[in-house]
């Protein structure tokens, strides 16, 4: 028999942290990621872009983490009170010991799929600038045309008929029938709208429905519509839904309208309206050519009192031209007046212009004398330069100082001998005396 007095060997301790990491991993093994429903609540997107919130059903509740990476794919805001199906990893938090569900993906519940495949359409075809402001075109002020893509049973081609007739009763209307719900209705309406731009038989086409779930209105969010559109000649006015309803189509059409009745509304002007502005332009013409007839007739009044009779225009232009010849007469008379006085005052200069050959006679005479005085003066001054010039000169001739009993002696190469050192017994040597040379032959020196 066991003692079980006897003492067991005590448990492992493990830290808080380590409990938790080795439940996180026991959790992550055993579940893996899964769909879950349920409704958001407490939604909070923080500044790190990170999302949490609680999924919720009547019986029990469970806190999710979106983080930044996976929420920026999502395409939509999630709000509190919103059904959605997410795809999570059930798991712990570590830190605060909190049972968790990471969430890789989000749709929106029950019609998630179709609005996934709306939101990546609908991005897709933005990315390729189907939706540009820039490619949108302006409707006609005055169509001649309307045509409607829709189908012959929809109620909501009645209210446009309605609307169409009450603003623009004579305007014609071409429809073109086609489904707008069911299978196949996407390609029915994009072909609908190929035929009417290919006949272009209105100015303005109009594609409507009235209002449903999204899958009754799934037709309008096809690619093939929404090209369809964009490769239309005609400017589309899309009237699909009510006011809060969006489809591919509203993003794709030149212009879109809340509702039916307001794309019928956009694509016509009112005859009321037109009335108004017609009796405006009507009221505008009338000031117009009222002010236009009071000017003319005052004009006419004006020259009225410009108008002259004949004769009393030829005796004012007589008049004029006496006056005229009056004028050009004394004029003549000046000019002739003036041009005698310039002659007169060009003779006076002329003959005081006359050279007097006598004075420049005396004037050379003159010049000629001072010339020859000059010319001395300057021969005198340079003749006493020269002659104090040689003065000099005749004290520095050698010549002078041979005169005086001295001599040059020079070696047989020229070289003047000035130091007795520099002479060699038995050398030759040339004697220059005051007249005449004389060799000779060094015996002895000395100093």
């Amino acid at each position: 028999m066991p003692d079980l007095t006897a003492e067991r060997p005590p448990a492992p301790v493990i830290s808080v942290a380590e409990l938790n990491r080795l439940a996180k991993e026991s959790l992550e093994r055993a579940l893996p990621a899964v769909w879950v429903a349920g409704e958001i609540s407490n939604f909070k997107r923080y500044d790190s872009g990170h999302c949490y919130f609680t999924l919720k059903d009547e019986h029990a509740q469970v806190d999710c983490v979106l983080f930044r990476h996976r929420a920026q794919l999502l395409g939509w805001r999630p709000q509190d009170g919103g059904h959605v199906e997410v795809r999570a990893q059930p798991t712990l938090y570590e830190a605060r010991g909190k049972f968790q569900l990471n969430v890789e993906s989000m749709r929106r519940a029950g019609l998630g799929a179709l609005y996934e495949a709306f939101e990546k359409l609908k991005l897709r075809l933005e990315r390729e600038g189907m939706f540009d402001a820039a490619r949108k075109r302006s409707l006609p002020r005055f169509p001649q045309r309307i045509g409607i893509v829709t189908s012959p049973q929809a109620a909501a081609l009645r209210d446009v008929l309605t609307t169409l007739r009450r603003r623009m009763p004579r305007l014609p209307v071409i429809i073109y029938p086609t489904p707008v719900q069911g299978e196949g209705a996407g390609a029915r309406v994009a072909a609908a709208i190929a035929l009417a731009g290919a006949r272009g038989e209105c100015d303005v086409l109009i594609l409507c429905r009235g209002g449903g779930s999204i899958e009754d209105l799934w037709a309008f969010n096809e690619e093939a519509v929404a090209r369809a559109i964009c490769a239309c000649p005609v400017p589309v006015v899309c009237g699909v839904g009510h006011e809060t309803d969006f489809t591919i189509a509203d993003f794709a059409a030149d212009v879109r309208a809340p509702t039916p009745t307001g794309a019928a509304e956009l694509a016509t002007p009112s005859r009321e309206e037109l009335g108004r502005t017609l009796m405006h332009v009507r009221d505008r013409l009338r000031r117009v050519g009222r002010r236009s007839l009071e000017d003319r007739m005052q004009r006419l009044d004006y020259l009225s009192r410009r108008v002259i009779h004949p004769g009393e225009r030829v005796r004012i232009q007589q008049s004029e031209l006496h006056h005229l010849a009056s004028r050009l007469r004394g004029a003549a008379r000046r000019e002739l007046d003036a041009a005698g006085w310039r002659f007169r005052e060009a003779g006076l200069g002329l003959r005081g212009a006359v050279p007097d050959v006598a004075m420049f006679i005396r004037a050379r005479d003159d010049l000629a004398r001072r010339l020859r005085d000059g010319a001395i003066r300057v021969l005198d001054s340079r003749s006493a330069v020269l002659t104090r010039v040689e003065a000099h000169l005749r004290h520095l001739d050698p010549r002078q100082v041979l005169e005086r009993g001295y001599s040059i002696t020079e070696m047989a190469d020229g070289t003047i001998v000035r130091d007795a050192a520099r002479l060699a017994t038995g050398q030759d040597v040339r004697i220059t005396l005051s007249r005449g040379w004389a060799d000779a032959r060094v015996k002895r020196t000395g100093s």
